[in-house]
C-alpha cells in the first residue's frame, strides 16, 4: 500500500493592502520622495480621495500644493522622520476638494534591511470643528498650529493646565478649547475671575459656606469648586489670589477635597483645574507673593499663548471671523487689501481683544459703506509701545509678508489697495492662473479660504 507524504504549503503572506487596512484610522505610506506608496480604505473614505492615488505627491493630495508643506509654512513630518529616524506628531491643515480641516498626524519610520528609513507610515485623525470654536484658534501660522497641537495632546488627560500669556490673547478661549475636547465636555465648566471678585468675597465664592458661618449667611451656599464637580474649574488671573487662599487651593489640588466656610468636615470633589495669568508668576515666586509649591502643582502642563504680533498672518482670518459675528459685518468680507495691510502692520498691544474692538468700531463708523482707513480707530498712543512702526501712509507699510503681485497683470486685478473684487475679476484671475486657487487668492490680495467661499457662494 502506497503512502503519500502531504507537502506542507505555507499560507500566502498578507499584502501591503491587507496590512494597512487593519488600521481603523486613515493611514498612508509615503516614500522618501513625498510619493504615496499605499493608502488604506479608511483614508480614501474619510478624505474622499480616489483609490488610485499611489505615485502622487502627498502635498498635492493633502494640501493641493505644488511643493512640500515645509515650503508653505507647515512642519513636514516626512522630513522630520527622515532626519531623526524617530516618530513624530504634528497638527496639519489639509485641503480636500476646497474644504480645509485640522488633522492630527502621527508619523513613524519604516526601515529597510540596513536599518535606514525607507518609508514613513502616517496615521491621521481629523479634528472635528465645532461651530463655537474660539476665535483664538483660527489661523494656520506655525505658532497657532503648535498651540493647537499641544492642546489636542493635553485635553483628553486629567492633568492640571497652567495658561500664561499677555492680556487679551484669549486664555479663556484656550481653557474652553481644552474643556471642549476633554472627557469632561458634557459636564460644566465653571469660571472664576480672581481679578473681578473682591478679596473678601473670593473665598466664599470658591469654597461656599454653611448656614450661620458669618453674619448674613442665612442659608448654605455651594461654592464654585463644588459646582464644577465632574467638570472643569477655570481660575482666571490666579496671580490675584492671596497667600492664604493659595494655601487652601493647594490643599484642594493635593487632596481633591474641600470644606465650606463654617463647615466641620471635608468632602471629595472631582474637578479638573485650569489656571491662567498674564503676570510673571516665576518672578512672583521669587518675590514671595506666590507659593512655589502651588506653582509647580499647577504647572503640570504649562501652555504659553502667543501674542497676536507673533502670528500676524492670522490677522485677516481672525478679523473676518469677527465681521461674521458683528451685525452687518459679513458684507465687508473679504476685507480690502489695504485694510489687511494696515491691520497686519500693527502690533496689537491689546491682542485679539483689541482687534475685535477695532473691527466692531469700523463696522459702526463705515455705516454700510466699504471699510476704509479712516474707519480704523487704532490707538496711536498704545502703538507707541508696540514693536514696529505704524503709519497711515501706505508707502510706509511693510508689505513683504503679503501676497506678491506683478505689474504685468491688469490694474483691476492686481491693484493692491482695491475694494472687493467683482465676479468677473475673480473668474478672470482664476483663469489666468489655470484654476490654481492659492495663486489666484494671492493675486487678489485675499485668503484662499475667502476665495473658496466666494466661488461657492457665486456658483453659476
Amino acid at each position: 500500500m502506497k503512502t503519500f507524504n502531504a507537502k506542507k504549503t505555507s499560507p500566502a503572506k498578507p499584502s501591503c493592502d491587507d496590512i494597512i487596512n487593519i488600521f481603523n484610522d486613515p493611514f498612508v505610506i509615503i516614500d522618501r520622495h513625498y510619493q504615496i506608496v499605499a493608502s488604506n480604505t479608511a483614508y480614501q473614505n474619510t478624505f474622499q480621495v480616489p483609490s488610485n492615488i499611489e505615485g502622487q505627491y502627498c502635498y498635492k493630495i493633502s494640501h493641493n500644493n505644488d511643493s512640500p508643506c515645509s515650503l508653505q509654512g507647515e512642519h513636514c513630518p516626512l522630513e522630520t522622520v527622515l532626519r531623526t529616524g524617530k516618530s513624530t506628531s504634528v497638527l496639519h491643515i489639509h485641503n480636500h476638494g476646497g474644504h480645509e480641516e485640522q488633522v492630527q498626524i502621527s508619523a513613524s519610520p519604516i526601515l529597510d534591511e540596513q536599518g535606514e528609513v525607507q518609508y514613513m507610515g502616517e496615521t491621521m485623525v481629523a479634528i472635528p470643528q465645532e461651530e463655537n470654536d474660539p476665535q483664538l484658534l483660527i489661523g494656520r501660522t506655525p505658532a497657532i498650529l503648535r498651540l493647537i497641537n499641544m492642546l489636542q495632546r493635553v485635553a483628553p488627560t486629567q492633568s492640571t493646565v497652567f495658561i500664561e500669556g499677555e492680556s487679551g490673547v484669549g486664555k479663556d478661549c484656550v481653557a474652553n478649547y481644552i474643556h471642549q475636547y476633554s472627557k469632561r465636555s458634557e459636564q460644566p465648566m465653571i469660571v472664576v475671575d480672581c481679578g473681578a471678585i473682591g478679596e473678601t468675597l473670593i473665598e466664599s465664592e470658591l469654597f461656599g459656606y454653611e448656614k450661620g458661618a458669618f453674619t448674613g449667611a442665612n442659608k448654605q451656599k455651594m461654592g464654585l469648586i463644588e459646582s464644577a464637580h465632574g467638570g472643569t474649574l477655570f481660575i482666571d488671573e490666579i496671580g490675584e489670589l492671596s497667600l492664604d487662599l493659595q494655601t487652601k487651593l493647594l490643599r484642594v489640588l493635593e487632596s481633591s477635597s474641600i470644606r465650606r466656610i463654617g463647615g466641620t468636615h471635608y468632602f471629595d470633589v472631582d474637578v479638573r483645574i485650569i489656571a491662567a495669568t498674564n503676570q510673571d508668576v516665576k518672578k512672583m515666586v521669587k518675590e514671595g507673593t506666590f507659593r512655589q509649591d502651588l506653582y509647580y502643582r499647577l504647572a503640570t502642563f504649562p501652555i504659553h499663548v502667543p501674542p497676536l504680533r507673533e502670528r500676524k498672518a492670522d490677522v485677516p482670518a481672525i478679523a473676518e471671523h469677527f465681521l461674521r459675528k458683528i451685525e452687518d459685518g459679513a458684507q465687508h468680507i473679504p476685507l480690502p487689501s489695504n485694510i489687511v495691510a494696515i491691520l497686519s502692520s500693527y502690533d496689537f498691544p491689546g491682542n485679539i481683544r483689541e482687534l475685535r474692538n477695532i473691527m466692531e468700531r469700523a463696522v459702526i463708523l463705515c455705516a454700510g459703506d466699504t471699510i476704509s482707513e479712516e474707519h480704523l480707530t487704532i490707538d496711536n498712543h498704545s502703538h507707541e509701545n508696540s514693536h514696529q512702526p505704524f503709519s497711515n501712509d501706505y508707502n510706509d507699510v511693510d508689505v513683504q509678508d503679503f501676497p506678491k503681485v506683478t505689474r504685468s497683470q491688469s490694474e483691476k486685478t492686481v491693484r493692491p489697495w482695491s475694494i472687493k473684487p467683482d465676479r468677473e475679476t475673480v473668474l478672470k484671475t482664476l483663469a489666468n492662473h489655470d484654476g490654481h486657487r492659492l495663486a489666484t487668492a494671492q493675486a487678489l490680495g485675499i485668503s484662499e479660504r475667502t476665495l473658496y467661499r466666494y466661488l461657492k457662494k457665486n456658483q453659476s
